[in-house]
């Protein structure tokens, strides 16, 4: 009974009790030496990849994660090399756990590229809904969006993704996605409309700047006055001079 009693006893501490009253260990502090070291290896990764050498980045980038394996920049960039070398399935893992350590809408739009690139078309889309969720201010979100939208066939929903985008970014490329769409699915008066955005588009971005009016200058009274106070000082500088002194030669001739 006794022992039935302290199992029971126990089980309520575990469960309840124990977490109030555990404490975290806390972090070893990092040191500088430790801090030099990611930094050379950070910069070891990016100057690989950089240098087209796929290998040294990886072996960079695995020995951070050994010694920080919550590091989610360190996946993320780990998986853009793993998608370079169309390891699509080790790069949507990486993008994965990324995601899982850091909410971030870039780790999904990249996620969302490589459901794309494999054909993998409605797990692109939720991709690229949750990144615009998390970020909806990128046109290139909506732009990918759409094209993954394209491809399962939702002509309209594309054209309404594209559509956010031009009111974000305003580019005539966008325009010509939406162009293109019309003219696959036949729709003439999209077309049209579209062209004449296009056309619109471009002379508006090739209008010459207008130079600014000039203002003609008035002189104020200030203006003249402080002229008026200039030729006065020259006339009473000029009058002022001494005149030069008589040639002594001259006066002996008339006397």
């Amino acid at each position: 009974m006794f022992g039935v009693a302290f199992i029971s006893i126990m089980s309520l501490y575990l469960a309840f009790l124990f977490p109030i009253f555990r404490h975290k260990k806390a972090e070893a502090p990092r040191s500088a030496r430790y801090d030099m070291q990611m930094k050379k290896l950070w910069s070891a990764a990016q100057t690989s990849m950089r240098d087209h050498k796929p290998l040294r980045a990886e072996k960079a980038l695995l020995t951070i994660l050994k010694f920080d394996e919550k590091n989610a920049a360190a996946y993320n960039r780990l998986g853009i090399l793993y998608a370079k070398e169309q390891k699509f399935d080790e790069a949507i893992e990486c993008f994965e756990i990324a995601q899982s350590l850091d909410n971030n809408p870039s780790s999904l739009h990249n996620v969302g590229l490589i459901y794309l690139e494999t054909g993998a078309y409605e797990k692109a889309v939720m991709a690229f809904e949750q990144a615009i969720e998390l970020e909806d201010t990128v046109p290139a979100r909506y732009i990918a969006l759409a094209k993954a939208e394209e491809r399962l066939g939702k002509n309209k929903a594309a054209i309404d993704s594209l559509e956010k985008a031009y009111a974000l970014d305003n580019n005539t490329s966008t325009l010509r996605l939406i162009l293109a769409i019309y003219e696959a699915i036949g729709d003439a008066e999209g077309l049209a409309d579209t062209t004449a955005r296009i056309e619109a588009q471009i002379a508006e971005t090739s209008k010459p700047a207008q130079a600014p009016r000039r203002t003609p200058v008035r002189r104020s009274n200030v203006g003249k006055a402080a002229a008026a106070s200039h030729a006065q000082a020259a006339s009473r500088q000029t009058a002022s001079t001494p005149r030069p002194a008589a040639n002594p030669s001259r006066r002996r001739r008339q006397i």
